[in-house]
């Protein structure tokens, strides 16, 4: 009876929150099995605050790059940048800045890692699902996944083939033209999948001086993947992805100006790109234990050029071109279990950073070049166990050992190089409520390793230190209703040491340093609701507070400040109508409050809502659709980057026109 109890007050305020207060009968939500910690489990037996986002929902909305899973994921968001390539991502008030190299937030594109701001980008093409985890994740992940991790599904070639062709034209003479397609190449044995696109937009900066617009867009992409089954109990698949981007310059303008325009004799491009190639292996060793091997090269050359004046003087510009060069090897033991059986991953991790820098500041006294090389190496032995302890109760303890080594050897000066040994771990206690429902609390330690200030003024290029994170998390997920509501409510609480935090001595030199300490706290909600008569809603809410307790540079003392670029509430109102005669229509109101840009809280990006609209309709193997992005135009420029000079216009309204064929 006490269970139930919690359980209902549970459900009834959820239900509150989302203000649905009745319910249709039918068929329940399925399943989803996910593999957040590298073994599978249905969703809500993740002791783990996790959000699901599906490719099918992206593809309609005419989603294109990382950045729109922003709009579907309260909790995260990217920082303004404005530059195809690069992301920054922010979770749980935890950032990062280009120059460390180094991520807060881990991006595993099928298990392959993505640990810096460079290269932080992927087009969604033949993406199944994304698993967004919140809060530390350095157990099972590292380094990288001090405040989350973003893991990309891609559909994998099997014996059913499939061939998917979709072409798109919309505002600003969008053209888009994608290609998704699998074929058996040796029935039960090898398979081929192939996807690639080409896409380019006008911009929406126009330029004064020829009066063109500043910051078009064009961007080619292809991926293969080449599977193999050459016994019953082994899978090997091959892949090789390659990212070309060919803009002009960032969406910026002088922070004054608010009309989308500016005057350049050279705004600016980005003839960036990337590829990666992949190895990765299963081969099952008994009916629940599986070797996995995944090894993969990525390498990103990053070539941009701005100019950070826009002014036809063009008295300050900066310029970029670097190769980072990643290998990793992750060599683990999974075991599955039943219902009821216990669960663990022990496992081997090791990469290596090769990154070739050259940065290069235009200013009226001259220009300066800096060139470096940067080498990292990391080593991590790391296991997790998930124990039944009794019918109700679970208990999934969780251990990293890692070693980061850092070296920088900046050109014409001698080396400078540190090492860090870290211990990570982790605690989570689970009480099954009912069938599906879980209530959990977790301890979690997380850390981003530290490094060196490549392009610092300073003759010694000074370093800074790991930044260290323990959090303490309380959270209820399940479902409920006849399984028509899926519902995960977290709270935490998290202390931050040695925070790394971005500062701007001048446009173009940017320096990283240690924060004395900060807080963060917060809460999760996420919920996904049948309503019946083929209608879905889905709902979340991020309410966040990070704040310095103790931070002081040359600007002042920064003491209870907002850390940069960490909203403190963003959420999102999806509702979609699937109609059984293959017609769709989806809705979502996504929005984030006010954003500092510095330290000193003194620019900022306002709060915004924006709301997304598209429909669609199918017969046989067409469809049609049309999607409408910021629908109300909203304008939310984040004003006063690079400290105090810079505003990044936000992106207009867009509309676009999809039109695909399945074969």
């Amino acid at each position: 009876m006490q269970n139930n109890g919690l359980k209902k007050v549970a459900v009834l305020l959820l239900l509150w929150g989302s203000g649905v207060s009745s319910v249709a009968q039918g068929e329940g939500l399925p399943v989803i099995n996910v593999t957040a910690n590298k073994v599978v489990q249905a969703e809500e037996e993740v002791p783990s605050s996790l959000a699901v986002i599906w490719g099918e929902t992206l593809a309609d909305a005419g989603a294109s790059d990382i950045g729109d899973l922003a709009r579907y994921t309260p909790g995260l968001s990217f920082q303004p940048f404005g530059q195809s390539g690069t992301s920054l991502p922010v979770m749980r008030g935890l950032t990062s800045g280009a120059t460390t190299f180094s991520s807060s937030v881990l991006m595993l594109i099928d298990g392959v890692p993505v640990v810096s701001g460079q290269g932080f980008d992927h087009n969604l093409l033949g993406v199944e699902r994304v698993e967004v985890l919140r809060g530390p994740q350095s157990t099972l992940y590292g380094r990288n996944a001090e405040a989350g991790v973003i893991s990309l599904h891609t559909r994998q070639p099997d014996e059913g083939p499939y061939a998917e062709m979709e072409a798109t034209l919309g505002s600003r003479d969008l053209t888009s033209l994608r290609v998704d397609a699998a074929q058996p190449l040796v029935p039960e044995r090898l398979y081929l999948g192939i996807s690639g696109e080409w896409r380019q937009q006008d911009g929406f900066v126009e330029n004064l001086t020829d009066g063109n617009e500043a910051d078009d867009r064009q961007r080619q992409s292809g991926r293969l993947s080449l599977r193999w089954l050459p016994a019953k109990d082994t899978d090997v698949t091959l892949r090789y992805g390659r990212l070309d981007y060919r803009d002009s310059a960032a969406p910026w303008g002088r922070a004054e100006s608010k009309s989308r325009r500016v005057t350049s004799v050279d705004p600016g491009s980005n003839d960036s790109s990337g590829d990666d190639v992949s190895l990765d292996v299963r081969h099952a060793l008994g009916p629940d234990l599986t070797l996995r091997s995944i090894t993969a090269r990525r390498e990103i050359r990053d070539r941009v050029t701005q100019d950070t004046d826009l002014t036809p003087a063009q008295r300050f510009a900066v310029g970029r071109d670097q190769r980072l060069t990643t290998l990793s090897q992750e060599l683990r033991l999974e075991r599955q279990g039943d219902e009821g059986q216990s669960r663990w991953v022990l496992g081997l991790y090791g990469d290596r950073d090769d990154h070739q820098l050259q940065f290069e500041q235009s200013n009226p006294m001259g220009t300066q070049r800096s060139e470096a090389t940067l080498e990292a190496e990391n080593l991590a032995l790391f296991g997790q166990w998930t124990l039944p302890l009794g019918e109700r109760w679970r208990l999934t303890p969780g251990l990293r050992l890692e070693q980061s080594r850092v070296a920088l050897t900046p050109r014409g000066a001698g080396q400078r190089s540190e090492r860090w040994d870290d211990v990570t771990s982790q605690l989570a206690l689970q009480y099954r409520l009912g069938d599906d429902d879980w209530l959990y609390a977790r301890y979690a330690e997380g850390f981003r390793a530290g490094g060196f200030n490549a392009f610092s003024a300073q003759s010694d290029y000074p370093g800074y230190e790991p930044e260290q994170v323990a959090s303490y998390e309380l959270g209820i997920k399940g479902t409920a209703l006849s399984q028509r509501l899926r519902y995960g409510l977290a709270s935490y609480w998290m202390t931050i040491d040695d925070m790394q935090v971005q500062q701007v001595i001048q446009p173009g030199s940017v320096q990283i340093t240690n924060a004395a300490a900060a807080r963060s706290q917060g809460i999760e909600l996420d919920i996904d609701y049948l309503l019946g008569g083929h209608w879905t809603l889905q709902a979340g809410l991020a309410l966040n507070r990070t704040r310095f307790r103790e931070f002081n540079d040359l600007s002042g003392d920064h003491a209870g400040h907002h850390n940069p670029f960490a909203p403190d509430i963003s959420g999102r109102l999806g509702l979609r109508y699937d109609s059984p005669q293959g017609w769709y229509a989806q809705a979502n109101l996504s929005g984030m409050s006010k954003t500092y840009l510095d330290a000193a809280n003194r620019f900022n990006r306002p709060g915004h809502a924006l709301l997304d609209l598209a429909g669609g309709y199918q017969q046989g193997p067409w469809q049609l659709g049309v999607y409408v992005n910021n629908a109300t135009d909203r304008q939310y420029d984040a004003v006063g980057l690079l400290n105090g000079t810079i505003r990044e216009y936000n992106p207009p309204r867009e509309i676009g026109l999809r039109l695909g064929v399945s074969l």
